[in-house]
């Protein structure tokens, strides 16, 4: 039996310092300012900027996270509503071609191949993965 190997070690020359921001209403933007391994800002790499919101389906809660393209904590509050928006349509779009691979992939019983079943000997004809 073999086990799959976890390299969990952080490189020091690539930490961030995470801050959070939110509007306590639509969503939260996450700060990444890039930090040396003595934990002082690293001016020589770029601060990063993510958004995360959710918005709601008949299952619950869906959680959508994006990058934005920002230099200041204001341009990314102002980016958000618009990036957010691509975000959900993308993410409605890969779930809307989620549920039509899985629908494709609908199984009738019986055609396993195997002598039980419907699709056995003496079973109903026809049947099969329906595409």
């Amino acid at each position: 039996m073999s086990q799959e190997q976890t390299d969990a070690n952080m490189n020091p020359a690539e930490l961030y310092r995470e801050e959070l921001f939110t509007d306590q209403k639509i969503g939260t933007i996450r700060r990444l300012t890039p930090v040396t391994p003595e934990g002082e800002t690293d001016a020589s790499r770029e601060v990063l900027y993510s958004g995360s919101t959710q918005v709601m389906t008949p299952m619950g809660a869906l959680p959508i996270n994006f990058e934005l393209d920002a230099k200041t904590i204001g341009e990314a509050a102002e980016k958000f509503g618009p990036a957010a928006e691509v975000a959900v349509e993308r993410t409605a779009k890969e779930l809307e071609e989620m549920r039509r691979e899985q629908a494709s992939k609908i199984v009738v019983p019986g055609q396993d191949g195997g002598l039980g079943g419907m699709g056995g000997v003496g079973g109903m004809p026809g049947g099969g993965i329906i595409t």
